[in-house]
């Protein structure tokens, strides 16, 4: 197996999007000047974990989807990284995913996965929020190797990671927003 060095991305909210891309955006570059080839973003990491809470305002944080990738694939062409980068998506009124996007070295999309196990437990009301995923478990070809990845609740189905692995994942990746609580 080759050596890969990964950069993992974990910071508090930084009270608005715009400051806490900002501050991401810095800790990956941090990361990529250390070697960093992979880095990986937590789970929803734009910005506060909204899911504590059932609030239809929170569906305004997927409204900017698309601009969203524009930005996280020029992140990624920049530092010369590969970046996994879990945002919430708005594919239609009333559909709505936690999807993970891989960005290659050049800011390319090099695959997507939809979260598929979905919590509804007290502060991760996240059924309220978001539609089980419909890409199935199929590993993601980069330039640092094969990455099967899954996104947070995914880890407790030993499922998700048997068909990643039996489809030739070589390493599963699982950003996550658990952490504390309020």
């Amino acid at each position: 197996m080759k050596i890969l060095k990964v950069g993992l991305i974990s910071h508090k909210f930084e009270g608005t999007k715009a400051r806490t891309i900002a501050r991401s955006i810095e800790l990956i570059a941090r990361a990529a000047a250390k070697g960093a080839q992979l880095i990986v973003l937590q789970e929803l990491h734009q910005t506060h974990y909204f899911c504590q809470r059932e609030n239809t305002e929170n569906f305004d944080y997927a409204q900017d989807f698309e601009r969203d990738l524009r930005l996280w694939s020029e992140v990624a062409k920049r530092f010369g990284v590969v970046l996994v980068s879990s945002l919430f998506e708005r594919r239609a009124a009333g559909l709505y995913h936690n999807t993970a996007v891989v960005f290659e070295r050049d800011g390319r999309i090099a695959g997507k996965y939809r979260k598929m196990h979905i919590p509804d437990d007290p502060q991760f009301y996240e059924k309220f929020y978001f539609t089980p995923g419909d890409l199935g478990f199929e590993p993601i070809d980069t330039s640092v190797g094969r990455l099967g990845v899954l996104v947070c609740w995914d880890q407790w189905y030993p499922e998700a990671a048997r068909a990643m692995a039996l489809r030739g994942a070589e390493l599963l990746i699982y950003p996550t927003a658990i952490g504390w609580f309020d």
